[in-house]
């Protein structure tokens, strides 16, 4: 048994337990003993964006992995709405970075990433991040993007070279971002659309997006009001991230097609 499989059991022993209180066991406790396990089986790390600012990130899966995920959190959040799912990534098989925009810093486990807050600079930090992760020793790399994550990951796809992109909820246009059709056209990775029936506005420009898009292409409406990568962790989780972790298998794993 690995170090990194008797922690998982260990954490999940300790969900049970909670469970077999009277008092039963919370849905953010079970969240709180996935995040614990998640910061378990990862490591901080830092990297600069072209202009110098130093991004506060976290690390997940083998260090040894050709095909790796960037995580793009959404505006009104930061990496940490990631950990749970970059910790399954990392046991699929992935090397997966977690990132602080510039500006975001909730400090502690959540790490803090220099600068203002700026939403037109997103793009460009997304890039610094793929090629941090590509400097970790990562050849194949896709994106998932929350929100404007999503519209960040989908802006730079049309030129950063990507296995696959995902797209979470994400806006055509939101503060000084805008991704319209001409762009769209323009990228040729394989793209997965997510979002709810009842966040009204982001399942119809998920539809506008894959209506504009080339093949290969996705698109996932899901009966949930969730937003962005709160979607993974809602009543159609369970759906959302197998939607993702197999197109991620059609795409960028190791052994999958061009």
């Amino acid at each position: 048994m690995t170090a990194r499989r008797a922690r998982r059991i260990g954490a999940v022993a300790v969900v049970c337990v909670i469970v077999a209180l009277p008092i039963g066991c919370s849905g953010d406790a079970a969240d709180e003993a996935q995040v614990a396990a998640a910061l378990e089986a990862s490591a901080p790390t830092t990297f600069e964006t072209r202009n110098g600012r130093s991004l506060a990130g976290r690390l997940f899966g083998p260090d040894d992995a050709g095909a790796g995920v960037v995580l793009a959190h959404g505006y009104a959040a930061d990496q940490r709405e990631w950990f749970p799912f970059a910790d399954r990534l990392g046991d699929a098989g992935y090397r997966v970075l977690t990132f602080n925009f510039r500006g975001y810093c909730p400090d502690g486990d959540g790490g803090c990433s220099e600068g203002r807050r700026s939403v037109e600079d997103t793009p460009a930090d997304l890039r610094s991040a793929i090629e941090a992760l590509r400097d970790d020793g990562v050849s194949r790399v896709a994106v998932v993007g929350s929100s404007m994550g999503g519209t960040a990951a989908l802006l730079v796809a049309a030129d950063a070279d990507l296995a696959a992109v995902v797209a979470l909820s994400a806006p055509a246009q939101f503060e000084g971002l805008a991704l319209g059709p001409d762009v769209l056209a323009a990228v040729e990775e394989p793209k997965l659309f997510i979002a709810g029936t009842e966040d009204a506005a982001a399942a119809s420009t998920a539809q506008t997006f894959f209506d504009s898009s080339l093949q290969p292409k996705r698109l996932e409406i899901l009966t949930t009001g969730d937003h962005g990568a709160e979607i993974l962790r809602g009543n159609q989780g369970e759906i959302a991230r197998n939607a993702i972790l197999g197109w991620l298998d059609a795409y960028l794993a190791d052994d999958a097609g061009p």
